[in-house]
């Protein structure tokens, strides 16, 4: 069993009783990064690694942490993914019916000393084995990406600034952004994992990463501002006086992935999440490979993974990855950002510029509204799945409903069918509106709104955001009733 966390408030505490109950149980060796930390992508290739029954990974995402803060359990199976909904239920359900528990009386364990310890187990010997947290997944990024010519491209002058705000990639990101690639000491910003994450908020989106943006427009930006997230899996990108949506970064990293070793024998498919723009769909199309759209959950790609039908995957919510781990990963998508900077000869702004008069740009943007009030979300929700029938053919000024529906997936690998995945409004020129109910905060809901529109003439394609999507907004506001079920009159956060 592999274990790990993000270094949160109760990290150390449960890993302890993880031991305890592992070794009670039967399990032969478990594996630990080092002082109980290890990122989600990280443990997930880990598993894969060492062939492993599975993982729990100790972490509550890109929530806040600290003693009034937000704790999770995650179970990963064997192939280094989230455990499928077949799993999750039958967990669940036995936790209806628990009457008792095993767990040993075994003195504590060391985590921060590398090595193995031996225990009494159940079966005789349980090992603990606890590991350097950031070797295993380092040398992965090696055989991903052309190190030498990052390097090469950072003694040329390119700079960059990465927040790993104060969670768990602060140790990838200094062993493998300053020491193996060579950028300057002090590069890395928050780098030392934080019980509480420093009191902030580790979630790397323009709100909580405010001081980045500001460097990234100011006369000393570096050519690349980038950031992780509390468990190392999302990722923020900007280039100087650029940011780039997470859907957008999906597409231009599919477009250009070939430029990276680990993937220069091409792709075989991409895969996004629903509420994803449709920027990725493009890119696929003009390659000559499958474009999947499943619901939100890393769990969807994992079977498409599994099954060799995708390379490359991502959501919205600043989740990237690929096939080389079986979770989204953070520090490799702003890995292979340098590798094509790096390959291209070009800045950020320079190559989304490039990318959009190529495919054309969406025009995307996603609106939060946090810790709502559940009864009045449950109660919005319900009234658009009410007015789903009467609203294609009908036309809202200039703006014409195609179709409108409650997504359902039909997953091709399993068979299995995923109902009710979120609201979708598609109109007759290609744009959309979408709402989902979403969040794994212990406070109230969130209801996400995501609007989407393309615009193939480049000449648009300077526009800002607000002014290009803003008949959009309003008609998403009109249908949902948005302030009178919520009481909001602005988003919480617009990404």
């Amino acid at each position: 069993l592999v274990v790990g966390g993000d270094g949160r408030h109760f990290n150390r505490e449960v890993i302890a009783t993880v031991i305890r109950m592992a070794a009670a149980n039967g399990f032969g060796r478990l594996v630990i990064g080092q002082g109980g930390i290890l990122s989600t992508p990280a443990a997930s290739h880990l598993i894969r690694k060492r062939k492993a029954f599975g993982g729990l990974i100790l972490s509550a995402s890109h929530n806040p942490g600290g003693p009034d803060g937000d704790f999770g359990i995650k179970y990963n199976t064997g192939n280094g993914g989230p455990a499928p909904e077949k799993i999750t239920e039958a967990i669940y359900a036995r936790t209806q019916s628990i009457d008792r528990y095993l767990i040993a009386d075994s003195a504590p364990i060391d985590l921060d000393r590398v090595g193995e310890i031996p225990l009494e187990g159940r079966n005789g010997a349980i090992t603990v084995e606890i590991v350097d947290c950031v070797a295993d997944y380092a040398e992965l990024m090696q055989t991903l990406f052309d190190f030498g010519r990052i390097r090469a491209a950072i003694k040329a002058g390119l700079t960059m600034r990465f927040d790993a705000m104060s969670a768990v990639t602060g140790p990838y990101a200094h062993a493998i952004l300053e020491g193996m690639l060579g950028f300057p000491e002090g590069t890395v910003i928050n780098g030392e994992p934080l019980p509480d994450f420093g009191g902030h908020h580790p979630d790397p989106n323009l709100v909580h990463c405010a001081h980045l943006l500001e460097l990234a427009m100011s006369p000393d930006a570096p050519d690349l501002c980038a950031a992780s997230d509390g468990d190392g899996d999302r990722n923020l990108i900007i280039g100087k006086k650029r940011f780039v949506t997470p859907s957008d970064s999906l597409a231009i990293l599919a477009a250009n992935a070939r430029l990276a070793p680990g993937y220069a024998t091409g792709l075989k498919g991409v895969a996004r999440s629903m509420p994803t723009s449709q920027a990725v769909d493009r890119v696929a199309q003009k390659l000559g490979i499958p474009c999947f759209e499943t619901p939100t959950g890393w769990k969807f790609f994992g079977n498409l993974l599994d099954a060799g039908l995708i390379s490359l995957c991502g959501e919205e919510s600043a989740g990237t990855g690929s096939d080389h781990v079986r979770e989204k990963d953070g520090l490799w998508a702003v890995l292979l950002w340098l590798d094509i900077i790096a390959a291209r000869r070009q800045g950020v702004a320079e190559i989304v510029q490039e990318h959009w008069r190529d495919y054309g740009r969406n025009y995307y943007a996603r609106h939060d509204y946090e810790e709502i009030a559940v009864d009045g979300a449950n109660a919005l929700m319900k009234r658009l799945r009410e007015m789903l029938p009467t609203l294609a053919g009908r036309k809202f000024g200039a703006l014409l409903v195609k179709q409108a529906d409650d997504f359902a997936y039909h997953d091709p690998v399993d068979g299995s069918t995923s109902q009710a995945q979120g609201v979708r409004i598609l109109l007759d020129d290609g744009s959309r509106i979408v709402f989902r109910l979403s969040g794994t905060g212990t406070a109230g809901a969130t209801l996400r709104i995501y609007i989407e529109r393309y615009e193939p003439d480049p000449q648009r394609h300077g526009l800002e955001t607000g002014e290009a999507l803003k008949d959009l907004i309003a008609l998403a506001g009109e249908l949902a009733d948005v302030e009178g079920h919520t009481g909001r009159e602005q988003p919480s956060v617009i990404t």
